[in-house]
């Protein structure tokens, strides 16, 4: 694959330091292996092999097992996962996926996550999927690969 220009988040070093400082700002009341089972799917779901491969060696690299990294893309059939986790990754398909249905964000999926996550880790939670839709979206379009130098 050939990228088609270079990121943009590098031509506009600004736009980098402010998703950086949102990604940092978000981060409260949220557990960390969450967040990154939340960045992975979310990578899935809009194909950014980029972030796939970034968000799988954080959670390895967190201690997570492979048999969680490789069942996030099948978390509601996979035993792997807590309850708070499953609200997390069902509430990140559903951010993900608006246009898929008419309700965009139907209400047990939104209860289920407001179940298990206090307003300022909800909020996390929600500004993390926009953040990392925002990413996915970028590398899609650009066709960044994977660079050849990542581990």
């Amino acid at each position: 694959m050939q990228e088609r220009m270079k990121n943009p988040v590098l031509v506009l070093p600004d736009a980098l330091k402010a998703l950086l400082a949102l990604d940092k700002a978000t981060q409260a009341g949220l557990p960390h292996v969450t967040r990154k089972l939340v960045l992975l799917r979310a990578s899935q779901v809009n194909g950014c092999s980029v972030c796939v491969h970034m968000h799988s060696k954080e959670l390895k690299d967190a201690g997570e097992t492979d048999e969680r990294i490789f069942a996030v893309a099948a978390w509601r059939e996979a035993p792997y996962f807590t309850e708070p986790e499953r609200a997390a990754l069902a509430l990140t398909e559903a951010a993900t996926r608006l246009a898929d249905r008419t309700d965009a964000v139907p209400d047990d999926v939104w209860e289920e996550a407001a179940r298990h996550f206090d307003e300022t880790a909800l909020a996390g939670l929600i500004l993390q999927i926009g953040m990392i839709n925002v990413f996915n979206r970028v590398n899609a379009t650009i066709r960044m690969p994977i660079p050849a130098n990542w581990p």
